[in-house]
C-alpha cells in the first residue's frame, strides 16, 4: 500500500507491504467518545463551574474584597479555536466572579508556561479571544509566568518525599486561585490539567527536576506500561504541598479533549477529587484496545513544526524527544525487536532563537566520553543556570535551558526500547547519526535494511500517519 507521512513542511510517500501493514489514526481508525455539541458547550461549562467537585462554588468563595488569579495553560496544548475550552471557561468564570462582587481590578490572568517560552502578546490574544484580551491587557492584568523572576517566586521548602517546591508569588498571595486546563493524555506525565498544571506551569526548574532527570527515566517514572506512573504522584504531592502552604485549594476547571481538541467532558473543583472523575473519561479516549498482534516495525513521519514549535522535527535533541514519545504511547503493542522508521528533513535547523542552547548540548554529546544520553547529567546545573540562556527564556521567547536538557534525557527511552531507529530522508544525515540513529534515503530502503538485520522478511508493520498532527492515544492489545 502507498501511504504518505509528514516530512518537513510536506509529505513523503512510502510503499509498504499490504499483507504486513496495519494503519492507525487517532479518532479515525477508532472513534473518540462523543464530544459535547457546540450549542451545549456554554451550558455544560457553566454547569461544571456552578457545581464543582469537592469544594464550594465561586459564588461562596469570592466577595467584593477578593483578589483572584486565573491560571491559564499556554499555547502548547488545547487549541485556540472559537469554542476552545480556555476561551469559554475564562469568560464564564469571570462572569461568576463579577456576580460575587469581585472587582475587575483585583483579577490577574496568568499564563502557566512553566519552562516553555513565555506567552507572547499574539498568543495571549489567540488563546483568550479579542474581548477578554483587550479588557485585561491594556490594564496590565495579563502576565506570563516567569520562573526566574525571584522577586515573584515563593520558596515553599520540600514535599515529604523531598522534592523542592517553588511557586508563583502572585498565585500564592491571591485569595482565590483558579486553574483552567485540559485533561489530555501526553507521553510524559499521564494527563495534563489538575495538579500537573500547577506543578509544571507555575514553578521553577528545580521543582521540575524532581522528575525530568535521567534517574527518573531509568527507574521507570516515565515507564510506558504503567497506567498511573510515579510521576503522577509527584505532581499530586507538589500541588497539594502548594495548597497546604497557601491555606487554600486551587479551583480547577478542566476539559477532557478528543483527538482534535473538542470537549468531551468538563469537570471543575478540588483537584484531588476532580482528577479521578476526569481521568475516568479520559482513559476511554486515551487507552485504545485495538491491536491484535505486536508490531516489529513502526512507521511515522515528523513535520518540521509541531508540539513545541518550529524546528521540533529537524532539531536532533527534540527529534529524540518526539521519537521517545511515540515509544511511550505504543510500547504495549511493540515487539521486543521493534524498529522505528521515521521521516524527518533533519537539515541542521536548530531554531536557535527558540532553543539557543541545544546546539551546544548536541556538540557536548559528541565528545567527553558520552555513550548514552544520561551521561549528560553532569551538565545539568551548567545549562539550567547559564545566565545568557536564562535571559533568553525571560526576555527573548526561548525555552528555559533546563527544559531542553531534560528533553534530551527523555530521549534515552528511544535508545532503551528499540532495536534500531531509521531517520528517512535526512538532508544532513550526520546530525541524525550523531544521536545514534541510522539513516536511509527512502522508507523502502530503510525497511529492506531492517528486514535483513532485525525483523526478518515478514514483520508486522504499524503505520501511523498524522502521528504528530492529532492528539495521541496509547495503543493497547485488544484482549487486555
Amino acid at each position: 500500500m502507498k501511504l504518505n507521512f509528514e516530512y518537513g513542511t510536506g509529505m513523503m510517500s512510502a510503499e509498504l507491504p499490504d499483507h504486513l501493514t496495519d494503519v492507525f489514526i487517532p479518532g479515525i481508525t477508532t472513534s473518540d467518545p462523543v464530544c459535547i455539541s457546540r450549542n451545549r458547550l456554554v451550558k455544560r461549562t457553566r454547569e461544571s463551574i456552578l457545581h464543582p467537585v469537592g469544594m464550594p462554588p465561586l459564588s461562596e468563595l469570592a466577595d467584593r474584597e477578593s483578589t483572584v488569579t486565573i491560571i491559564i495553560s499556554d499555547i502548547i496544548t488545547g487549541g485556540c479555536h472559537p469554542t476552545s475550552h480556555r476561551k469559554l471557561a475564562v469568560k464564564l468564570i469571570l462572569e461568576e466572579l463579577y456576580k460575587a462582587g469581585v472587582e475587575k481590578k483585583n483579577i490577574l490572568l496568568i499564563f502557566s508556561n512553566g519552562l516553555h517560552p513565555r506567552t507572547s502578546k499574539k498568543e495571549m490574544q489567540q488563546i483568550l479571544g479579542d474581548e477578554i484580551f483587550h479588557a485585561f491587557y491594556s490594564t496590565h492584568q495579563i502576565i506570563s509566568h516567569d520562573s526566574e523572576d525571584h522577586e515573584h517566586m515563593v520558596d515553599l521548602g520540600c514535599t515529604e518525599r523531598g522534592d523542592r517546591v517553588l511557586m508563583n508569588k502572585y498565585v500564592y498571595d491571591s485569595d482565590i486561585a483558579v486553574m483552567i486546563g485540559h485533561t489530555q493524555g501526553i507521553p510524559y506525565g499521564g494527563y495534563t490539567g489538575g495538579y500537573k498544571h500547577c506543578a509544571a506551569g507555575i514553578t521553577h526548574w528545580r521543582s521540575l527536576a524532581a522528575h525530568c532527570i535521567p534517574k527518573s527515566v531509568l527507574e521507570g517514572v516515565h515507564a510506558p506500561a504503567m497506567d498511573r506512573s510515579p510521576l503522577i504522584s509527584k505532581f499530586d504531592e507538589i500541588g497539594m504541598h502548594m495548597e497546604k502552604c497557601m491555606g487554600k485549594k486551587f479551583f480547577c476547571c478542566d476539559a477532557v479533549l478528543d483527538s482534535i481538541c473538542r470537549q468531551i467532558e468538563i469537570n471543575s473543583g478540588y483537584a484531588k477529587e476532580m482528577q479521578p472523575v476526569s481521568w475516568c473519561t479520559a482513559d476511554k479516549r486515551t487507552y485504545v484496545h485495538w491491536a491484535e498482534k505486536k508490531y516489529d516495525v513502526m512507521v511515522f513521519g515528523m513535520p518540521q513544526n509541531f508540539y513545541y514549535g518550529d524546528g521540533m522535527g529537524t532539531n536532533p535533541i527534540q527529534m529524540m524527544q518526539a521519537l521517545s514519545a511515540q515509544i511511550v504511547l505504543h510500547k504495549r503493542v511493540m515487539s521486543d525487536i521493534c524498529v522505528i522508521l521515521c521521516s524527518s528533513i533533519c537539515n541542521g535547523y536548530f531554531h536557535d532563537q527558540r532553543w539557543p542552547y541545544l546546539r551546544e548540548i548536541y556538540e557536548l554529546y559528541q565528545h567527553d566520553h558520552m555513550n548514552i544520553l544520561p551521561d549528560m547529567e553532569k551538565y545539568e546545573e551548567y545549562f539550567a543556570t547559564n545566565e545568557e540562556y536564562v535571559r533568553k527564556y525571560r526576555f527573548a521567547g526561548a525555552f528555559h535551558p533546563y527544559h531542553g536538557f531534560s528533553m534530551m534525557q527523555c530521549g534515552h527511552i528511544a535508545e532503551m526500547n528499540t532495536s534500531a531507529i531509521y531517520i528517512v530522508g535526512a538532508q544532513e544525515p550526520g546530525i541524525a547519526r550523531g544521536m545514534g540513529l541510522k539513516t536511509r534515503a527512502t522508507f523502502e530502503e530503510a525497511l529492506e535494511d531492517a528486514m535483513k538485520k532485525y525483523v526478518g522478511r515478514e514483520p508486522n508493520i504499524l503505520a501511523l500517519p498524522l502521528a504528530f498532527k492529532r492528539e495521541p492515544v496509547r495503543l493497547c492489545m485488544k484482549e487486555a
